[in-house]
């Protein structure tokens, strides 16, 4: 979302969503927050240790590790993934010596074939959207939590491969008398599982939920996240009688109420987006016209735990669109489109040269206008090096009005990409 306080709105956000603390919320369990960019869970077992989620590096594992052993001994024999992104595994490494058993659930769906032949572009977009070669202050924040490790020179991925990885939609276990129930939750990724603590109603949703609004597309790219089963997947959380809530990133929420509000206006909203998208779509609105029309509504309008701090409403519409119909948006005009190239020359012919461009360039960014002026920069940005320069100037601007950490990054590094 373009705001034209979107740079300070996200760093209140990221002030107050994830402060560096150790919190006991029930007997023998602790939520802890800000030793990573997500978070890790400590659960007391009769002579061991639970660690659900182990944080994104050794070197911040260990940190972390020291400060647990500040309030028990009990040394880590028993770790469960909440899902495999790396942000949540990079730390493994630091029980290495006394963890036995790694438990994570396998994926509902298999990863694209050959998708290893796009590793460059993917890591490319990936850097750009977390902002891996940025400094602190063009960073702020890397959306749902502080910097990752490798990106600061705080340590790098150290992965343990898991030992045990069920297929099934439920598991229950006793590890070390403690009672658990783990439990598919297909969502943010297809190996998801939430943990349910029932003797002390603590639930650990992973990246499901967290204080914001979600990833429904990550701008990196990848494979359509199938909203319609995230949304079912929150439901099944809401369905359980948790009175503590532990998300993988940002402040746990207590109370079954809160969790009830905060995690039903979540869902809420999540849903209400994808039925007006396909709505909108099936009365034969183009992309572009979804976009448009397609809004948060008022109720949940304010909320700071819907706040686009890190995914936007705009986004997920437009994957949505493509998860549902594919590229083509049922305009037989876009069905053999001119290239880019080609446009771009007729454009610059027809509007009266690259001259005439370049001062309308200026003149957009003169009134802020940045989206104009980099859409103008692209008719001619392959063959003149100030529009370069300009679109440069154009996606610093938009850098500063969106309240995305992803949108922010992205525009950042391009921008310095440009110059």
């Amino acid at each position: 979302m373009l705001k034209k306080d979107g740079e300070l709105l996200l760093e209140e956000f990221a002030m107050e969503a994830y402060p560096k603390s150790i919190i006991k919320v029930s007997e023998g369990i602790y939520h802890v927050i800000g030793y990573g960019h997500s978070n890790s869970i400590v659960i007391e077992g009769k002579s061991s240790l639970i660690l659900v989620d182990t944080l994104d590096s050794s070197y911040r594992a260990k940190a972390m590790k020291e400060d647990i052993e500040k309030i028990t001994k009990k040394p880590v024999k028993t770790i469960i993934y909440t899902h495999g992104h790396p942000d949540h595994r990079g730390g493994a490494g630091a029980f290495k010596d006394t963890v036995e058993e790694i438990i994570a659930f396998a994926p509902k769906r298999a990863v694209l074939k050959y998708m290893d032949k796009i590793s460059d572009v993917l890591n490319r977009r990936t850097a750009r959207q977390f902002g891996y070669e940025l400094t602190d202050e063009e960073v702020i924040t890397q959306g749902i939590g502080i910097r990752e490790g490798h990106a600061i020179n705080e340590g790098k991925y150290d992965f343990l491969q898991p030992t045990t990885i069920y297929t099934e939609d439920v598991v229950e276990r006793v590890i070390d008398e403690v009672s658990l129930k783990l439990v598919s939750a297909v969502g943010e990724t297809d190996d998801q599982l939430f943990v349910w603590l029932e003797d002390s109603k603590v639930l650990c949703c992973g990246d499901n939920y967290y204080g914001c609004f979600p990833n429904l597309y990550a701008i990196r790219g990848g494979q359509y996240r199938d909203i319609a089963t995230w949304v079912d997947s929150l439901k099944n959380i809401l369905s359980y009688p948790a009175e503590v809530l532990l998300p993988g990133h940002t402040k746990p929420i207590f109370g079954y109420k809160n969790i009830q509000d905060i995690l039903g206006n979540f869902t809420g909203a999540i849903e209400y987006i994808l039925l007006q998208t396909l709505d909108c779509m099936n009365k034969g609105m183009s992309e572009d016209e979804v976009v448009t029309n397609v809004n948060l509504p008022e109720e949940y309008k304010g909320k700071t735990y819907l706040g686009e701090f890190y995914g936007t409403v705009d986004w997920a519409v437009r994957s949505i669109y493509g998860g549902y119909v594919g590229w083509f948006d049922g305009n037989p005009t876009n069905l053999n489109p001119l290239s880019m190239d080609v446009y771009s020359r007729k454009m610059v012919e027809f509007i009266g040269g690259e001259e005439k461009i370049i001062n309308e360039i200026k003149n957009a960014l003169n009134k802020e206008e940045y989206q104009w002026a980099i859409q103008l920069c692209d008719l001619v940005i392959d063959k003149n090096s100030e529009a370069k320069r300009l679109k440069a100037e154009g996606l610093m601007g938009l850098s500063k009005l969106i309240t995305s950490a992803n949108g922010r990054h992205y525009y950042i590094a391009c921008a310095k990409e440009l110059m």
